[in-house]
């Protein structure tokens, strides 16, 4: 379970605000007994512009399905070559930013779905579930 580390950050609702808002300071979450770090600030103020506000809502509308794992989530898109675009660029800032994700992206042969994987250690499934929170809507 993700416990936010109170001398760093009070609360999850200030994560969650903080990682949309892509604050300019390293914010720290204490997983199970490990630490995670998340890096906005890898990411110029242009580039996590287009990563929050323009390739993330543009995957969220391409989503077909959700597949829960055990330490992680799949999700299913269309694998045509403008949502294969939009993954590789989401998946290129995301690894700069959470670099505690094992990322994993699966195009299915004969024109099958393209699925993207993000898992890690424990804990990481639940971050996932409150930071791609709107990725689970509808």
């Amino acid at each position: 379970m993700i416990r936010p580390n109170p001398a760093i950050l009070p609360s999850r609702s200030i994560l969650l605000s903080a990682r949309e808002q892509a604050v300019s300071s390293a914010l720290i979450l204490e997983v199970s007994h490990e630490t995670v770090r998340l890096r906005p600030v890898a990411l110029t103020p242009e580039a996590r512009k287009q990563h929050f506000d323009e390739l993330g809502p543009a995957l969220r509308a391409r989503k077909k399905s959700i597949r829960e794992l055990g330490d992680g989530f799949e999700f299913e898109f269309p694998s045509d070559a403008a949502t294969a675009q939009l993954v590789s660029e989401w998946v290129a800032g995301e690894r700069l930013c959470c670099p505690f994700f094992d990322i994993d992206v699966h195009v299915e042969r004969d024109g099958g779905s393209l699925w993207l994987r993000l898992t890690g250690r424990e804990g990481v499934k639940q971050f996932i579930q409150a930071d791609l929170a709107r990725w689970f809507e509808g």
